[in-house]
């Protein structure tokens, strides 16, 4: 904002020789010469915020009927978008995909949490955003995680780029009998200086280094565990012909670690 001449001249006195009593009042003049610009700039923020949820809402409501004027309207010529399937699309790839659910589908997506980092005429936005699913009957619920970047342009703000990630839960667990679970109990190595210890109990196995806290490990399914809180991993359990087990995987998606089973229960 432009200062006008009654600012000028404050600044003009207070560069100026004057008495102590000046230097007070000045600064807090000085002080208050701020104001309307950040005042101004948070209600900007404000109107942009709330502008851009109300265009995210608008793009959110066109997926499951398949609207696609309104992305079309909405999005940039030169729009790139990376799905949660780390597929890249341009703008035409993005309108071609959108279609009306089948038969049988029914849902929504709602806007959970919602955060503008504005930049001039450039805003970055994250959204987190529920999925409803009925499918055929069966109610699925997702989550995701939207990061995408708006630039202002003479027709309003329209979207350059978003990237899409699916929200990793932890899957159900379940519950093996005693004996079945503490048969996982042992010494495992993945090299002779780096071992770990599996014990079972209450209910779940833990997974103790040396120096390093325990981690918890609940069933999936027989031979397959989840950490608690670490829905990309899993420790899936090896067995030889005879059923023996000979360690397990640590698994990353589709990268894995081997451990051997050195030594049974301890």
């Amino acid at each position: 904002m432009g200062r006008n001449a009654g600012d000028t001249h404050l600044l003009q006195v207070c560069s100026g020789p004057g008495l102590p009593l000046y230097v007070a009042v000045c600064l807090l003049a000085l002080l208050g010469l701020s104001r309307p610009a950040a005042a101004t700039d948070t209600v900007r923020a404000a109107a942009v915020t709330a502008e851009l949820r109300q265009h995210t809402r608008e793009l959110l409501d066109a997926i499951a009927p398949g609207r696609v004027a309104v992305w079309d309207r909405l999005l940039d010529p030169r729009v790139i978008q990376v799905d949660e399937n780390d597929v890249v699309h341009d703008k035409d790839q993005i309108l071609a995909e959108l279609k009306p659910l089948a038969p049988g589908l029914v849902g929504n997506l709602e806007i959970a949490e919602f955060r503008v980092a504005l930049a001039g005429n450039v805003a970055a936005v994250t959204h987190e955003d529920a999925e409803f699913l009925d499918y055929h009957g069966q109610v699925i619920r997702s989550r995701f995680r939207m990061t995408d970047t708006w630039i202002k342009t003479p027709a309003g703000w329209r979207l350059l780029a978003s990237q899409v990630l699916a929200v990793l839960q932890d899957p159900p667990a379940i519950a093996l009998d005693p004996a079945a679970l503490c048969a996982y109990s042992g010494q495992y190595e993945l090299t002779p200086e780096l071992t770990g210890t599996i014990r079972c109990q209450g209910g779940e196995l833990s997974f103790e280094r040396p120096g390093k806290s325990a981690r918890r490990f609940l069933a999936e399914v027989p031979d397959v565990f989840f950490e608690p809180g670490a829905p990309r991993t899993r420790r899936i359990f090896q067995r030889d012909p005879s059923g023996r087990i000979t360690g397990f995987v640590d698994r990353r998606e589709a990268r894995d670690i081997h451990w051997k089973r050195v030594a049974p229960t301890p």
